[in-house]
């Protein structure tokens, strides 16, 4: 897929692959920034079910602003295969920071905030996350959390 144009997006890099999406690092062409673009497997397609989940990620997370959640712009659809554009956060995954061994216990209680403050946001517009996780947690490069990867999150209402 790198090197693909997929829409107005020129695809760059993978930077990831969980059980509900694959991640890639793109070029918006049109409006000349970078994001993450999660398309929903292949093998999920099919799957109404999987299909609707993936949509309320969607618009469970765009229906957030808050510095500490992942933004998402847009959904699309191309050539038969949905996507979400999102905010690109450069940096690394809580779980990767704490395997390098460079986490220490003041930016451990910051980012313990930050998530906090982040899921009463959600909490507050009736979502919850349900998949709270270091692999689900960015820091970026200026050592602020990221919340991202709402693709469990139950929207107040539904089942």
């Amino acid at each position: 897929m790198i090197g693909k144009i997929i829409s107005h997006y020129k695809i760059l890099d993978k930077l990831g692959e969980g059980g509900m999406g694959i991640v890639y690092k793109a070029q918006d062409m049109k409006l000349d920034r970078i994001v993450a673009l999660k398309f929903l497997p292949h093998r999920l397609m099919a799957n109404g079910a999987e299909q609707e989940r993936f949509l309320q990620e969607a618009k469970a997370a765009s229906s957030l602003n808050h510095p500490n959640v992942c933004g998402v712009h847009s959904i699309g659809e191309h050539e038969g295969q949905s996507f979400i554009d999102m905010e690109f956060v450069e940096g690394q995954t809580l779980r990767a920071k704490v395997a390098s061994g460079t986490l220490k216990l003041d930016d451990a209680i910051v980012y313990a905030v930050q998530v906090g403050e982040a899921l009463h946001e959600a909490h507050t517009k009736g979502i919850v996350h349900r998949d709270i996780k270091a692999e689900n947690i960015m820091v970026n490069l200026k050592n602020q959390i990221k919340v991202m990867d709402f693709g469990l999150a139950k929207l107040k209402g539904s089942l």
